[in-house]
């Protein structure tokens, strides 16, 4: 299996405290950050869908990945997510985040508007990176069509790849179609291909996928940390598979209601921290008898 796809591990896709205005809590983001660090996460994929992204401004995404550097995480662990529906906010976006030797974004293609061409997806991406001209960036795609009713297709994969050799190094599919995973993996030798749901890592590895960013690795990074690490030692075969159980259960857990709230209930028990329960809308937190339910198990 090639060590040369980049990124390659088990990314967190991080959930974003709030304080009690609603504002993104630093504080408790940063903290968080270095606890899935320790625990074996290899980066930080912040201001994604499980990071209620599409609800903060321009303005608080720049702010919180500013406190993320200045907290002492490493650039090159971070994976922020910089697409949104303008062009001119995701060049923004990805300009900041290269401001801060933050080098691999993750990005969505412009999602407002349904039904446009693969022509559509391809010409905005290609003007984000020429607009952005930056030698050092790399794009990680962010397929999630059941979110974004825009698929990145093969062939616009195909052409930004041809059109930007090193740049587009990366797809996380959150689709939640392993043959689609599968389908990547040979199509594009060399591109990253990034599990979208955590109990699908393990049979992507196997196929020579390169990880995962996940919404349960918030709960479960060292379980993915394992598997990840030692899915081809036969000898830790049984450690793997009680792990991979593990990732499961957490993943159907925390799926039986609305997930992000779900993902922070959890979290807030295991921290006893009630802070991390809030959430801005329109997202909100579980209902009392759901996160009783949630916490019994």
């Amino acid at each position: 299996m090639s060590t040369a796809l980049h990124p390659r591990g088990v990314f967190c896709a991080a959930l974003t405290p709030v304080t009690a205005d609603l504002s993104p809590d630093h504080d408790r983001f940063t903290a968080h950050c270095q606890r899935l660090l320790q625990e074996g996460c290899d980066g930080i994929a912040l201001l994604g869908t499980t990071g209620e992204a599409n609800s903060f401004s321009t303005a608080e995404r720049q702010g919180l990945l500013e406190a993320t550097v200045a907290a002492g995480i490493a650039p090159d662990r971070l994976l922020p997510g910089t697409g949104v529906a303008a062009l001119t906010e995701t060049v923004a976006l990805t300009r900041h985040a290269l401001s801060l030797d933050v080098t691999t974004v993750v990005m969505l293609p412009p999602f407002y508007y349904k039904g446009v061409s693969d022509d559509g997806v391809f010409a905005s991406y290609a003007e984000v990176i020429e607009r952005v001209a930056d030698p050092r960036l790399r794009v990680v795609l962010y397929h999630i069509p059941q979110f974004s009713a825009v698929p990145i297709t093969f062939p616009v994969i195909e052409r930004l790849r041809d059109r930007f050799p090193g740049t587009f190094t990366g797809i996380k599919d959150s689709a939640g179609e392993i043959s689609h995973m599968e389908a990547l993996v040979e199509r594009f030798p060399g591109l990253a291909v990034l599990a979208g749901a955590d109990p699908l890592m393990l049979p992507l590895l196997r196929r020579g996928g390169a990880g995962c960013i996940t919404a349960t690795s918030n709960l479960v990074a060292s379980d993915l940390a394992f598997v990840f690490r030692h899915f081809t030692d036969e000898s830790r075969a049984a450690e793997v598979e009680a792990a991979q159980a593990r990732i499961v259960a957490a993943r159907n857990q925390a799926s039986r209601f609305a997930q992000m709230a779900s993902l922070k209930t959890l979290l807030a028990a295991r921290l006893n921290d009630e802070g991390w329960t809030r959430m801005r809308p329109p997202m909100l937190p579980l209902p009392p008898d759901e996160a009783t339910a949630l916490l019994a198990g």
